[in-house]
């Protein structure tokens, strides 16, 4: 018989016939290859995700779960995880989640390669591609869903929320994760001095603390003293998770280990309390910094995420996948399909460009800006990668006097409203649009809500004080009697001094180009910039220690879902550690009662009571509204914040072999940056 020619007995086709019926009968879910672009029919309760049992039920089937093959290997290389693994249905959840992939069931395997700038340079948008919370935010940025929590349930005033967690849901070594490791992050952490001198501000309603408690190991209560209707969003979009590893990190803390104290000191440190705060920060940015540098170092702390930092250093971070992860797919693959995160730290912006046009960067959105979109645009095949455009919501870069700088002469030419609304004035916006944001924004004032999320911004305040009118800013100037009495185009200070003002920046918060820009705007005046680019890093340690004549920076955090749940841009400093604005010394007058600071006028002590009032009203009622409109007429009339160009648009790169990437709805941190585009299901085609 010929090659090719061979041909079936009949006992053997009638074997294959009842294998085939036998395989239909019992034919898994992932033969459905239900996706985005083919769910086959089925619906869910939130889009493109399942409950277990509500998929299972449609497809009456029972899902069989599978694993990356490779696993194993990358399990080795976190430290102090149990080897060997279990099978993958005893690390899942009993009750995982079922995502319907956006294109196809994808592969496993691949490095994502990102850049960043430093250690906390720019570097939440990878932070953000493995990050998980309670919720998050679905893809049209409206839609609130499940992630870690399996759901939620409100009472009638938005006093108490009851999250229910998914049962038999692992940490990343393999220890159960319940409601008592939501209860330790709150009072343990938050609420511990030796972490936090101060609860933090964002933690406490109407200046009181709320009460976490764990009715059983999977319901969590969260009880506020004032109604609180806004919380859901900040699980949705905040960096900060509300649970940490008990069972790892008590060991660490004397109220659980008599030994921790030796514990800490055989690590160099003062005492237990110095270990945990160096861990946690001082900061719920928990890799800030990682816990490979902190203190931690003969194990990695446990994560929910779906990767795990196995390696840090001075040059990068190296992420491996987490081998408990609690979301499959609908073929029952365990995910994330990705086997590794590499980030590099390239502070250089033409070297992070030459990267990304050489395509040695899967995906990249932070700190690359709508200036660099014709060079990358130009270089699309060559890096074989595309770029897109997409709304950059809460960008519209700010200028922010200090008002409460050490100076005291600069601190009383701040002060003046006439002078804020000068250097408003004296900025050709226009021009800032075509030069620097290639006439796709629109000149627009800052303020601490972003118009495209609201309904309460008027065109009014949006338009207040941003027409160019160089001769007005002159003679307001004038008015507050500054001149240049030496004829050397620099105006004289009331104390004779030459006034200059000191403009430090990092090319992560705004382009170069626009700083330059603003400079030549007020030298026009007779001010002298001198401009100073320092590292992210450095910036905020030195605008939080109140030492900056001026903060810059886009004026993020303002996007609905955050002022929603935190009035942090509503009050002194005006913006968060990350991102902060001006009034240091009113802000520290606040926290201290007066003990400390400056006592800040009448309308920033009105703007605290009303941004209490704010919070405790869903978003878009009348109630809600009327407070809101307050708030931003007190804003835009003191021009504590001076903008630039809003609505404008700014690019995403994403390689072309990156499966499963759907284009982003917006490119914004407020909805942290890639959390809700599943980025759990890209893989390497």
């Amino acid at each position: 018989m010929k090659a090719g020619q061979w041909k079936p007995g009949r006992a053997v086709m009638m074997l294959a016939a009842v294998c085939l019926m036998i395989a239909v009968s019992f034919s898994p879910a992932w033969s459905k290859a239900v996706t985005a672009t083919n769910m086959q029919g089925y619906t869910s309760q939130y889009p493109l995700q399942f409950e277990l049992d509500e998929f299972e039920k449609q497809c009456k089937c029972t899902l069989t779960f599978k694993e990356n093959p490779s696993i194993s290997k990358y399990n080795e290389q976190i430290k102090g995880n149990p080897s060997p693994l279990a099978p993958v249905k005893d690390r899942l959840p009993t009750e995982p989640l079922v995502i319907a992939p956006y294109g196809e069931i994808g592969k496993y395997g691949g490095v994502l390669k990102g850049l960043s700038k430093g250690t906390e340079s720019g570097t939440s948008d990878l932070l953000s591609i493995r990050h998980v919370n309670l919720v998050r935010y679905h893809d049209d940025l409206k839609t609130i869903v499940p992630n870690i929590a399996k759901s939620w349930k409100w009472n009638a005033d938005f006093t108490e929320l009851v999250i229910t967690l998914r049962k038999g849901h692992k940490w990343s070594d393999g220890a159960p994760f319940t409601s008592e490791d939501v209860v330790f992050w709150y009072e343990d952490l938050i609420l511990n001095k030796d972490v936090y001198e101060k609860t933090p501000d964002r933690w406490l309603f109407a200046g009181k603390p709320m009460m976490v408690t764990a009715a059983d190991a999977q319901t969590v209560v969260f009880s506020f003293p004032v109604p609180t209707p806004g919380i859901l969003n900040r699980f949705a979009v905040d960096y900060g998770q509300p649970f940490q590893p008990k069972h790892f990190l008590k060991k660490f803390m004397p109220k659980y280990n008599p030994d921790a104290e030796k514990l800490a000191k055989e690590k160099g440190l003062k005492n237990a309390g110095e270990l945990l705060s160096k861990y946690y920060g001082g900061s719920d940015w928990k890799d800030v910094p990682t816990p490979l540098l902190s203190g931690f170092d003969t194990q990695v702390v446990p994560t929910l995420e779906s990767h795990i930092v196995i390696k840090d250093s001075s040059t990068g971070r190296h992420m491996v996948a987490n081998p408990y992860f609690h979301i499959v797919d609908t073929a029952g693959n365990q995910l994330p399909y990705l086997n590794e995160i590499d980030e590099a730290y390239v502070k250089d912006k033409e070297v992070q460009n030459l990267k990304i046009t050489n395509g040695e960067v899967t995906f990249k959105q932070q700190a690359v800006f709508i200036e660099d979109f014709p060079l990358l645009k130009e270089n699309e095949s060559k890096g074989n990668y595309q770029v897109d455009l997409a709304p950059a919501l809460g960008e519209n870069v700010f200028y922010a006097f200090n008002t409460t700088v050490k100076d005291e002469v600069l601190r009383g030419i701040f002060n003046e409203i006439r002078f804020r609304q000068a250097m408003s004035l004296a900025l050709n916006r226009d021009e800032i649009n075509e030069i620097v944001f290639l006439g796709q924004g629109k000149p627009m004032q800052s303020m601490p809500a972003e118009p495209t999320t609201v309904s309460f911004v008027s065109d009014s305040q949006k338009n207040a004080f941003i027409e160019y009118d160089v001769d007005k800013a002159k003679s307001l100037i004038a008015a507050m009697g500054l001149k240049d009495k030496d004829n050397d185009g620099v105006l004289e200070r009331p104390d004779g001094k030459p006034f200059i003002i000191r403009l430090v920046y990092s090319n992560q918060g705004a382009p170069v180009k626009l700083h330059e820009l603003v400079r030549d705007y007020w030298a026009e005046l007779g001010i002298r910039v001198d401009l100073k680019e320092v590292s992210s890093d450095e910036y905020r340690a030195a605008a939080n220690n109140n030492d900056l004549d001026v903060t810059t920076w886009k004026n993020d955090g303002v996007s609905a879902p955050t002022i929603s749940q935190d009035f942090t841009a509503f009050v002194p400093p005006f913006g968060d550690y990350f991102n902060p604005g001006t009034g240091f010394g009113w802000a520290a007058w606040k926290t201290s009662n007066g003990s400390q600071g400056i006592e800040p006028p009448a309308e920033v002590k009105q703007l605290y009571s009303l941004s209490e009032k704010f919070i405790q009203h869903p978003m878009n009622t009348a109630e809600s509204n009327k407070i809101a409109t307050e708030i931003l007429d007190i804003h835009v009339k003191n021009l504590w914040k001076i903008g630039t160009v809003g609505e404008i648009v700014n690019p995403i790169v994403h390689r072309n072999d990156l499966g499963n990437f759907k284009k982003f709805a917006a490119k914004t941190y407020d909805y942290y940056w890639t959390y809700p585009y599943r980025s759990f299901q890209w893989y390497l085609k």
